[in-house]
This record gives C-alpha cells, structure tokens and sequence, in this order.
C-alpha cells in the first residue's frame, strides 16, 4: 500500500474527512515518525509496532563493479519491530482477519 492509497483508504472510510484533508493527516503522522526519529527517538503504537534507530558501525565494504576497497562510514538506520497484535493478524487467513484492535 502506497501513501496516496493509504489517504484514499481514510477519505473513504471517513466520510466526513475531505481528500486533501486525510492526506495531510498521513503526511504529518509519517513527518511526526521521521523527526522523532531524526532526533534519536522511539515511537510506540501499542498493538502496531515500535520504530526505533539501530546504529551500524563504520566497517570496510567492496565496491560490487570494480572489488575496491571503500569505507562505508557509521550510521543510524531506521528499524521496525511489529508488535503482539500485528503479528499475530498477519498470520490469520484473509478470510477470517478481523481489524486491529489499537488502544487509543
């Protein structure tokens, strides 16, 4: 699923919320996410997930065209770790998947 289908999917559950309006909401969520995380934070969704940062040291790589040598410097990368209920969601069958249940 895409951004733009994931604004759609709200707009169209929520009556209510305009097109332009669910976009937004979706951009200031992910915006919320990415700058949390830009400042060495964690988000939480209970029942969702965690997004968190997993720091990789520099090391000695191989450039794959010519076999060089290259350093490959020290850096953060974002890491996902899905919790209880969304796990176990994806395992049910298409059929029988209820909605997940997030605590608000």
């Amino acid at each position: 699923m895409t951004r733009s289908e994931l604004t759609a999917v709200l707009a169209k559950r929520f009556p209510l919320l305009l097109y332009a309006d669910a976009d937004i909401a979706v951009k200031e969520i992910l915006n919320a996410i990415a700058a949390t995380l830009a400042q060495n934070g964690r988000v939480e969704i209970r029942g969702f997930g965690v997004f968190s940062l997993n720091y990789r040291p520099p090391r000695n790589g191989r450039n794959p065209k010519t076999g060089q040598k290259v350093a490959v410097p020290a850096m953060r990368m974002p890491h996902f770790k899905p919790g209880k209920e969304l796990r176990e969601s994806v395992d049910i069958p298409p059929r029988q998947m209820p909605l997940l249940k997030l605590a608000a």
